[in-house]
């Protein structure tokens, strides 16, 4: 993708409707406040944690409506697999961050505790309500497609070595051999931007049919 294409990315926001959205986006934003205070401009290491996160939700989304459906004996029209789709996604994003980024041993354990406490923490809101957790996704999504701007900004400007693509990040997304680490962080905004506009049109269509 060159930089026009680059250009047809929008980093978009759905306004708050409900005092739910509203809820879903102050959890997002006390999210963003811990990860820049930590990480500030290390974009690499905080991709790695966000990813740790960002795998989660499909899962269990997908789990759990997995369970509803044969609960129901009812077809799922497709929601499940994209959710698992999703997750596996995040999941190559991760190991692709890993990569580039290579954690230390006190990030790695950041990796362990966030994950475990996300996981417990998401399991009990889809489980409260599957529509609030799609919203917190999509907005949880806006962030990651806002953070990875910021990141090609910054390879843009020469802050951080536009250094070679991982080989497992040129087999998943179908790279050239010669692909830099920019070409591997618009790929990856290109996945979250698809997830945003899923999770946001999830949640939309949980609301049209409760």
């Amino acid at each position: 993708m060159n930089k026009s294409q680059d250009a047809e990315i929008k980093t978009t926001h759905f306004t708050c409707k409900k005092y739910s959205d509203f809820f879903a986006y102050g959890a997002v934003k006390l999210l963003r406040f811990f990860a820049d205070a930590f990480f500030a401009k290390r974009y690499g290491h905080r991709a790695v944690v966000l990813e740790t996160v960002a795998g989660v939700p499909g899962m269990i989304g997908g789990m759990l409506q997995h369970l509803k459906s044969l609960r129901r004996c009812q077809d799922d029209n497709g929601f499940i697999r994209a959710l698992l789709d999703e997750a596996e996604n995040e999941r190559m994003h991760l190991l692709t961050f890993i990569e580039i980024a290579r954690p230390n041993r006190f990030e790695r354990f950041l990796i362990i505790s966030v994950q475990f406490i996300f996981c417990c923490a998401y399991c009990l809101l889809y489980l409260f309500s599957s529509r609030i957790g799609h919203r917190f996704v999509g907005y949880l999504e806006e962030e990651a497609v806002f953070s990875y701007t910021q990141y090609i900004e910054e390879i843009d400007k020469g802050k951080i070595e536009n250094v070679p693509a991982p080989q497992i990040a040129i087999k998943y997304w179908s790279l050239t051999d010669d692909a830099r680490l920019r070409d591997v962080v618009v790929a990856v905004r290109k996945d979250e931007v698809l997830h945003r506009d899923n999770n946001h049109g999830f949640a939309n269509d949980l609301t049209r049919f409760r």
